[in-house]
């Protein structure tokens, strides 16, 4: 493995030294002899470093999605952006449930379960400067978007806690105080239909007013054969946004915004792709294939999601030199979860089970209610200034969150025969069911940063040193009140809620040194940590803390322009140090010092150091008019450290067999290529887009180290996921003129999995279950217009 680290660093340290060295002649020889067309890539302005800046001058690894990008590629939510747009993002449901997303960047945010009060993704997504806390939420329909910035590595210094694999940050457009209506409404297979509207209101008294409404709605994509009942994957999406801004004078600004969003969905479909040891019932039918219609009927009900929030962030040029911010924000959501995905892997058990009378009486089809409130207060200060040859950011934050959960699991379905053919299905009040466990916690983060960058006057102002250092403190008070349908019992046998008091200091650094090559050609060396807050695991027994885990990371990396700027090649390498990895153990449920069979999850900070390294590498060129290709592609290799389960098992004996741990959700190569094209006609545009999308596979779970002793005798290697490629598509002929008026329409047609390609995106083993896996999504179809005035 050192070798193949060895080769990779080798490959990668002479790629670019290679490109590096040859890109300014290349770039010149071809300026002199071969003319170009006017125009080329257009400036991408970034605010990764807390200020509007240059793409190309910004010395760090970041890949842009701009609006008509999302556009293009038919992005209704975060969720679409799972396909791989951007190579070295992954973003998935939470197992079945489209209302919680998990968020990894260069393989690290989650290992396993953030869908729990207590616990943080390493990956931070932000809108507008806010920070938004939970996983559940993140599906709602984004608004009038005009980048989405992803920001890859450790950002601990200037965005601070839950950022160690990077930062999502979400920028949308802002009121212009000019009178505009940009609206669009289409239609698609599975009853599918979309509606926006973004209007922009003249200026009054120095009050610009923008207003965003988006609905969205697709029908199941797999049907539920029970009559009545919500079938599989559906969504609902709407939203409202308003935002206004106030600017008396010259040197101040005021910008408050209002979104609301409700989003309504249904649970994905759980194939049961191979059989296990387990005796199957009659009606479990294995599907290998992605299907239409689900082998069996259950009673099923949508997950609804409530969001709302408030932003008000003031802006005052206080000298010349030295602008103040103050970004003020509240949020809350209630989500609900239902989840009755899984009844096709639950229809089987051992002969013991069975016995006397067959599948006659045995219950399956789990369903489950996850109930999630929370609510966050934040208040950021930022100082951001340019004196003499220094750039500087300084600021600090308040953080404070409040969620409280509970969840509940019952089977809905009876099988009425021995063979297990038929069955009864009743939808159950959760009124009627026991909670299975609950939680509460209040988190508050406290930090002061700052970040300086310094130009010297030598070789031409070329070099730029960078330093930053944030020092933040985190603390979370919460109790778990119940615990496997019953109240918490301590290990000294005391019954009751069990408290989490728990705090942690930490400073991140951040050293970078950038050189101007040429105007063109800008190399950096960077090195930078962040961490994932500690926590405690709401599905364990003692609530016990961990601490927070962190990543260290070096990286180099360069950025270049060519060919007149009709070409653009960024490229960086990065190596580090992964510590202090929270895993999950599986361990025996213990009441009264009595264990049974009946399992909990705990988590703990594994020993040992774990490293990950990789390479990105992005190419878009404009060959022609009307004409831009490009490119991207990462290389990704996280390595954690075997562990062993440090839990005694049923016969109270602590197991010393060190067991793999799989990063999730991290594919070792993955790729982006797209060709977009645009042909101005008499009265009309052209547009034609088309993306294809790769991955080689990627562990969906992270194997949890289970105790391993009497009744599981070996831990079970999970499989990957299949190999991918998903290609969308996009043709729309627009700016056609509506008569005399200032009116253009756009007539466009899009496909998403053009091809129908399939691939298991989530999949997991047992040798008694059998294999399940959700597949990924079949292809959807629609048309739509869009008005402009």
């Amino acid at each position: 493995m050192i070798s193949i680290r060895r080769r990779m660093a080798a490959t990668a340290s002479a790629f670019m030294f290679v490109a590096l060295n040859a890109m300014p002649a290349f770039a010149a020889d071809a300026a002199s002899t071969a003319p170009l067309d006017e125009g080329g890539l257009g400036e991408i302005i970034v605010t990764a470093q807390k200020r509007p800046e240059n793409l190309q001058a910004t010395p760090i690894s970041i890949s842009v999605m701009r609006g008509e990008d999302l556009v293009n590629r038919h992005v209704t939510s975060l969720l679409d952006l799972g396909d791989g747009a951007i190579p070295s993002l992954k973003i998935a449901p939470f197992y079945s449930r489209n209302s919680a997303l998990i968020v990894n960047i260069r393989g690290i945010g989650v290992l396993s379960d953030a869908n729990q009060p207590a616990r943080d993704q390493g990956v931070g997504v932000y809108v507008d400067g806010v920070y938004l806390g939970r996983a559940q939420g993140l599906g709602t329909a984004l608004f009038d978007i005009a980048n989405i910035e992803v920001l890859k590595g450790p950002q601990g210094t200037l965005f601070g806690r839950n950022t160690e694999g990077g930062a999502v940050n979400i920028v949308t457009k802002k009121p212009s105080g000019e009178f505009h209506v940009n609206g669009t409404g289409g239609i698609g297979n599975f009853g599918s239909y979309k509606a926006e509207v973004h209007v922009d209101l003249p200026a009054f008294n120095n009050i610009a007013l923008k207003i965003d409404g988006v609905i969205a709605h697709r029908d199941p994509l797999v049907k539920n054969p029970l009559a009545g009942s919500e079938g599989f994957n559906r969504y609902d999406k709407r939203g409202l946004h308003v935002e206004a801004f106030w600017k008396p004078s010259t040197d101040f600004s005021a910008d408050y915004s209002f979104d609301i969003s409700k989003d309504e969905s249904t649970a994905q479909y759980l194939n049961l792709v191979a059989p296990g040891t387990n005796i199957r019932a009659a009606a479990a039918t294995v599907q290998p294939d992605r299907v239409r219609t689900a082998n069996v009927g259950v009673p099923q009900r949508p997950s609804v999601g409530n969001v709302e929030g408030h932003r008000l962030t003031l802006e005052w040029e206080a000298v010349p030199q030295i602008t103040l911010k103050s970004i003020t924000s509240y949020r809350k959501l209630h989500q609900t979860q239902f989840d009755n995905g899984s009844a096709s892997t639950s229809m089987s058990t051992t002969p013991a089970v069975l016995a006397p009378r067959g599948f006659t009486g045995f219950q399956f089809a789990r369903d489950s209610l996850a109930l999630f409130d929370q609510n966050q207060w934040s208040q950021e200060f930022e100082a951001i200034g340019d004196v003499g040859r220094v750039k500087f950011v300084a600021g600090a934050l308040y953080y404070r969150e409040h969620v409280s959960d509970n969840a509940q699991a019952f089977n809905t379905n009876t099988f009425t025969d021995a063979a297990g053919s038929t069955f009864t299905a009743v939808l159950i009040d959760p009124a009627t069911q026991p909670i299975d466990r609950a939680s509460h916690v209040t988190t508050r983060s406290i930090g002061a940063f700052g970040q300086a960058t310094w130009t010297p006057a030598i070789i031409n102002d070329a070099v730029h040193l960078t330093g930053g250092l944030r020092w933040t403190r985190d603390s979370k008070k919460g109790a778990l009140e119940i615990v496997n349908n019953a109240l918490p019992v301590t290990r000294a046998g005391v019954v009751g809620e069990i408290g989490l008091d728990a705090s942690w200091s930490r400073v991140d650094p951040m050293v970078n040194i950038a050189i101007d090559l040429s105007r063109d050609v800008h190399v950096y060396g960077k090195w930078s940590t962040g961490y994932r807050s500690g926590g405690a695991n709401a599905r364990s027994q003692q609530y016990d803390p961990f601490d927070p885990e962190s990543v260290s990371i070096f990286e180099i990396g360069a950025k270049t322009e060519f060919f007149d700027n009709h070409a653009r090649f960024n490229i960086a390498a990065y190596a580090g140090s992964y510590k202090n990895i929270q895993v999950d153990f599986v361990r025996p449920f213990e009441t009264g010092g009595i264990r049974t069979t009946r399992t909990t999850l705990s988590t703990v900070n594994a020993p040992g150091t774990g490293g990950l390294h990789g390479i990105e590498a992005e190419l878009t060129v404009n060959p022609l008019e009307g004409l831009t290709l490009s490119a991207s592609y990462a290389y990704q290799y996280v390595r954690i450290p075997a562990a062993v389960n440090p839990y005694p098992n049923a016969a109270g004996v602590i197991s010393t067999l060190a067991v793999p741990v799989y990063q999730t959700y991290t594919p070792e190569h993955s790729a982006s290529g797209a060709i977009d094209y645009e042909l101005p006609l008499n009265g009309f545009t052209i547009r034609a887009h088309v993306d294809g999308n790769y991955d080689n596979g990627y562990y969906s779970t992270a194997a949890d180290p289970r105790y391993v002793g009497p009744g599981n005798p070996t831990n079970i290697l999970q499989p990957k996921t299949d190999k991918a490629f998903v290609v969308n598509g996009r043709v729309a002929v627009g700016d056609i003129a509506m008569g005399g008026s200032d009116a253009t329409i756009t007539f466009a047609v899009w496909a998403r999995n053009l091809f129908n390609e399939q691939h298991l995106r989530y999949t997991t083993v047992s040798p008694t279950s059998g294999q399940g896996g959700f597949f990924n999504e079949q292809r959807t179809i629609g048309a739509e217009f869009n008005i402009r005035f």
